[in-house]
């Protein structure tokens, strides 16, 4: 499947894996204390690990019917911990390499993620590209290892959902110089989740701090406009513009430089976004004073019924794009724009 897809993520994230019909039921629940999750796991571990002679292929159907967590576990490490190293990665290297069962690959995963080498990265960034279910060891396994900066960047421009989360709040922990220009250019997608990790985003990577080079680097423009769309409405996920202490100079620079590029749909949505929420917000939602936030509104606006901005959504409204039809729906009632004459807001608007 990567072979068909090299630079991309799986299509449906590698979903249905080959083992969907053994998995179509719902599997044994995690115990009711989570700090029992994985004790079965260890003890099964632990008798296979006290037999000498045991393959690593007798472990191949034993663990689908306990609970598997998808995290790092202590008591899988604790049981790493209890053999051979070198005996607790060929058996990790073994479940992953030719599990059959995502039961026995994830746990050879989690023994790779605490034993594992250099060596195995490559096959780490592999099977974590079925990142909705191996994301978060293989995360954890990089964080750990000499040169997974490097190996993170790779998964995280390969996964989407859940195993982008993963991949990148593992790089804000690192907080590695090298994977700063990532972090400013493409960490986020535009997936929703994408939520979790945006205020993290901005503060390790210093955005506030790589605000000149906007000048010239119009993707890092547009992908300050997702983090801000994001920070705007990310509540209970993430960290938000009302908490962000750079809102106010980050706003700023985004509504300076997105009004120099050509418009495209995610600019006027972007900007669309961050103007409803500088119409309907308080300004400390948006790290402002009243007047900063109406002058940022105001900039944001003339962007927006700019008649080649105009045309441009009008473009994206008659090819039914998703993006404008949420906006006609949601947003742009309230603020009068010119790409949506016709229709005039509900009482509730």
């Amino acid at each position: 499947m990567h072979q068909l897809v090299p630079d991309e993520p799986l299509p449906r994230d590698g979903y249905p894996f080959p083992d969907d019909a053994l998995h179509r039921r719902r599997g044994p629940k995690a115990p009711r204390g989570r700090h029992l999750a994985g004790k079965d796991i260890a003890l099964i571990l632990d008798a296979h690990f006290a037999r000498p002679s045991a393959l690593p292929s007798e472990l191949a159907d034993v663990f689908h019917d306990v609970y598997v967590p998808i995290h790092h576990n202590e008591h899988i490490a604790a049981a790493a911990a209890r053999v051979d190293t070198e005996r607790a990665r060929q058996t990790g290297r073994w479940l992953v390499r030719y599990g059959t069962d995502r039961c026995s690959v994830t746990v050879g995963l989690a023994l790779l993620a605490v034993v594992g080498t250099a060596d195995d990265i490559p096959l780490i960034q592999t099977i974590g590209l079925l990142s909705d279910r191996f994301g978060p060891l293989a995360a954890y396994a990089f964080e750990r290892q000499t040169g997974g900066v490097e190996a993170l960047l790779w998964l995280a421009e390969r996964v989407t959902g859940w195993g982008r989360v993963y991949a990148v709040e593992a790089l804000c922990r690192l907080d590695d110089p090298a994977a700063r220009r990532w972090l400013l250019r493409r960490a986020c997608d535009g997936d929703f989740l994408n939520g979790y990790f945006a205020g993290e985003v901005a503060t390790v990577a210093r955005l506030h701090e790589a605000l000149a080079e906007l000048d010239t680097d119009s993707e890092m423009v547009d992908h300050i406009g997702r983090l801000l769309h994001l920070m705007s409405d990310c509540g209970g996920m993430g960290l938000t513009l009302a908490h962000y202490p750079h809102s106010r100079v980050v706003l700023e620079a985004h509504a300076r430089h997105v009004g120099l590029l050509s418009p495209t749909m995610e600019r006027y949505f972007t900007i669309a976004v961050l103007t409803q929420h500088l119409t309907t917000e308080p300004p400390k939602a948006a790290g402002c004073t009243a007047a900063q936030q109406e002058a940022l509104r105001a900039i944001y606006l003339e962007v927006l019924d700019r008649e080649e901005w105009t045309q441009a959504a009008r473009a994206g409204i008659a090819a039914d794009d998703n993006r404008m039809r949420w906006l006609a729906d949601h947003r742009a009632p309230q603020l009068r724009l010119r790409a949506f004459p016709d229709r005039e807001p509900d009482a509730e608007e």
